[in-house]
């Protein structure tokens, strides 16, 4: 794109570098990929601007645009009628900068714990009323808690869910749990809202979080919480199996991580 004071004009040549185009390419999906690489160059875009950049009659942009809003990727203003990126975009573009650079900044604390402790260590993150393990390092044990990386439990039902729900106000973990009920994972889970409640309560007066065969059968879990990147909520677990608890102090292992949390908030907000 080239911009003079009074007109601007679109580029449509491939770079050399372009990859080869599909033998049997599908236009409107092209430029709905088009559309969607312009807006990370641009602020804003008119309906104009993209007929002439797509080199197609207005009512086919239109179209396009308008699947596009349907789908969340872009939104229009409601004062300059002029295209954005929508929430779907931006959380897709958040979704991969924090999977990426969390983990990097993250993943040689996440070693030092595992090693110090010999037991399994998570980084996880707050997804509504689910927690997602995001990244792992496993204990070498032959007996040992497994990696969660890329599973979520409720929020509810292990230490790392509530030391997050912790970071929020009774009202919006209410909204969170609209019902009293809650889906118990084992006999140990919290099944109630009044006593989740309560829980948090407790654990924001001491900083951590511990769950006892909450989220499975035999696990043991102590979790503080990391800080807040690209708008969502981080934390740090270390899970045992529960035959191991008198090795595995919970203060001890809290103030441990809360160590660990200080090391990283450098990274966190």
């Amino acid at each position: 794109m080239t911009a003079s004071p009074d007109k601007v004009r679109w580029v449509n040549n491939p770079s050399p570098a372009q990859p080869r185009k599909p033998q049997y390419p599908i236009e409107s999906v092209d430029n709905a990929l088009r559309i969607l690489l312009l807006l990370g160059e641009r602020k804003s875009l008119r309906l104009t601007e993209v007929s002439e950049y797509l080199s197609v009659a207005s009512s086919t942009a239109h179209r396009v645009l308008a699947m596009l809003q349907y789908r969340g990727f872009v939104r229009q203003s409601n004062s300059s009628r002029a295209y954005e990126p929508g929430p779907a975009l931006t959380e897709i573009a958040f979704s991969v900068l924090r999977q990426i650079d969390v983990r990097e900044q993250v993943r040689p604390l996440l070693d030092d714990l595992a090693e110090h402790y010999g037991e399994t260590v998570h980084l996880t993150r707050l997804d509504g009323a689910l927690v997602s393990f995001v990244d792992a390092v496993e204990s070498s044990r032959a007996v040992r808690v497994g990696s969660r990386m890329g599973k979520t439990l409720p929020a509810h039902a292990s230490a790392s869910g509530k030391v997050l729900l912790s970071l929020l106000s009774d009202e919006a973990v209410v909204a969170l749990y609209p019902r009293e009920e809650l889906e118990p994972l084992t006999p140990h889970t919290l099944s109630t809202r009044t006593a989740l409640l309560e829980e948090l309560d407790r654990i924001r007066k001491r900083g951590y979080a511990t769950g006892v065969q909450e989220s499975e059968d035999g696990v043991i879990a102590v979790a503080v919480p990391l800080g807040t990147y690209a708008g969502s909520r981080y934390a740090v677990s270390i899970s045992a199996p529960s035959h191991r608890k008198k090795d595995f102090t919970e203060v001890t292992v809290a103030e441990d991580l809360l160590r660990f949390a200080e090391q990283a908030r450098a990274f966190f907000s």
